[in-house]
């Protein structure tokens, strides 16, 4: 017995539904809050691209300089390797887990539009020190502020779409914000494409400076947001957060909804240890095991290699500079693109169904990945001569490999575990989500190119596996969440085959309305 069905329309039909219709005011607000995706695509997708960019290596790692452009018979595999490159990329994310932690507290004390205007400060100030570096040390220091901005906004930003969306929309706005990401990565790459053309040698400071833009529109964004409703009533704003409600549905009879989030709100406020609650207490354990685990496998699928490292992983294949930044801009196309599919099919065919089926088609075109390298380069890195196919083909096959995590692993790693937590320790799950996947993009790319060096081709085996076991994982484990209201959740896991048995059984059940438990399959 698996945990849930992948067939269309399996697991939450719900015809006594809450009252309420999609808004112009709600479909606004949840898309001006998505744009918090930006800062962090626009920093996946600038590092990459810099970094192959001769005139910032020669002023920042000239030894990097000197063993990619002065030493033509270097070994492929092993001319990008630098600690201190891989330091200026991954900085960010160090930043970004530690900072997770204070906005998780920032989030439930002040609210989830305050969490995200700090994020797009902090971002904003990281921005114009890295534009106006002149020492490594002035890079570090702002890749740091960019990585708090990062923290504040995955912090909050997931949170408040899943609490301000209608529930029967809740996947289709919180991949808004997954959207955001593929954008702001798409549009860092065209970036970087037009700055490496600066004769002057001075693009690599437009590229990093750009990044004051997607700050801005948080920062602007966020001055217009209400709260979310479960947010104010947790501090006390009820009235506010009735008449919120009622805007955002757009109808006046939201007493069922409303008096369900009360209840969620005085059940949190019983609880004086939100974070002793997640770890420690039994109930807490499938929201705290998938908390952990789908972020942590999500960068695992080795996707931010791609995505960060594109321009110096084609470099690496073989590709001029300019080439090399154009394929990156055509693989942030597709992602772009991709990740429409999420965006009209989550709510229509559920999480599993896009996880399920995402995951194979990676496993498939990143193990043909190091088929073609390997067969290309073998263990030694050098190739002499790369024909037009075959750089056509590697290209074509990263692209399909993005293309299966933008629909999937991609929008479904921060939708879930933003949904799947009641209100007593929501912020505190969502503090860990962030944190776990900021850890192991930090430790993924900060060992990608020594592991690149080492592994050679096997590196694109080694993340094929991880997705793999992701895949098997999502089979048994993650429930099916699509249609059930972020307040009544708790059905979930007392219907699943295996975490029923973490449940209090003891626990209220959730109020009558006529909701129908999920089918699994035998």
């Amino acid at each position: 017995m698996a945990g849930g069905n992948f067939i269309p329309g399996g697991g939450g039909d719900n015809p006594d539904e809450y009252p309420g219709k999609l808004t112009v005011y709600v479909a606004m607000t949840c898309i001006m809050a998505a744009m918090g995706g930006l800062i962090f695509g626009y920093d996946i997708g600038i590092s990459g691209g810099v970094t192959s960019m001769d005139p910032f290596l020669k002023r920042f790692f000239m030894s990097v300089y000197q063993k990619e452009a002065l030493n033509t018979s270097s070994n492929q595999y092993c001319k990008f390797d630098s600690q201190l490159l891989t330091l200026f990329t991954s900085s960010l994310y160090v930043a970004a887990l530690f900072a997770s932690i204070v906005a998780s507290h920032v989030s439930k004390k002040r609210g989830r539009k305050v969490t995200m205007a700090l994020g797009g400060l902090f971002f904003l100030i990281g921005a114009v020190l890295n534009a106006a570096a002149i020492h490594i040390s002035m890079l570090i220091l702002g890749r740091i502020l960019l990585g708090i901005g990062v923290g504040f906004a995955n912090q909050s930003v997931p949170i408040y779409l899943s609490e301000v969306a209608p529930y029967k929309y809740r996947g289709t706005f919180n991949v808004l914000f997954q959207m955001a990401i593929t954008i702001g990565i798409l549009i860092a790459n065209l970036v970087n494409f037009g700055t490496s053309k600066i004769s002057d040698g001075w693009g690599w400071r437009v590229s990093l400076g750009g990044a004051a833009v997607p700050a801005l529109v948080i920062l602007f964004s966020s001055m217009f947001l209400s709260d979310s409703p479960s947010s104010l009533i947790d501090r006390g704003m009820k009235e506010e957060a009735e008449q919120l409600l009622k805007k955002v549905r757009g109808v006046d009879n939201v007493n069922a909804e409303f008096n369900d989030l009360v209840m969620a709100s005085e059940a949190s406020k019983k609880v004086e240890r939100p974070w002793n609650n997640l770890l420690f207490v039994r109930k807490y354990r499938p929201q705290l095991v998938l908390s952990i685990l789908i972020p942590s496998l999500q960068q695992l699928t080795g996707i931010n290699v791609v995505m960060f490292y594109a321009p110096v992983l084609f470099q690496t294949l073989g590709f001029k500079s300019n080439a090399s930044l154009m394929s990156a801009a055509i693989t942030g196309g597709v992602n772009v693109g991709a990740t429409f599919i999420s965006v009209f099919c989550t709510d229509k065919f559920g999480r599993r169904i896009l996880f399920f089926w995402g995951g194979i088609f990676m496993c498939i075109f990143q193990t043909a990945v190091a088929a073609l390298i390997g067969a290309k380069f073998g263990t030694t890195g050098n190739a002499t001569d790369l024909p037009l196919w075959f750089a056509a083909l590697v290209v074509v096959c990263i692209c399909v490999f993005v293309a299966n995590f933008a629909y999937s692993w991609g929008p479904l790693g921060w939708l879930v575990p933003s949904e799947i937590s009641p209100l007593e320790v929501r912020s505190a799950a969502q503090c860990v989500t962030v944190s776990m996947n900021m850890f192991f993009t930090f430790g993924v790319a900060q060992i990608f190119l020594k592991m690149l060096c080492g592994l050679k081709f096997g590196l694109f085996i080694f993340f094929a596996a991880f997705v793999l076991v992701m895949t098997v994982f999502v089979y048994l484990y993650v429930p099916e969440t699509k249609n059930i209201p972020i307040e009544e959740m708790s059905q979930v896991w007392r219907e699943h085959w295996y975490w029923k048995k973490f449940v209090d059984d003891a626990e209220p059940q959730p109020r009558e309305n006529g909701l129908k438990p999920a089918k699994e399959i035998v």
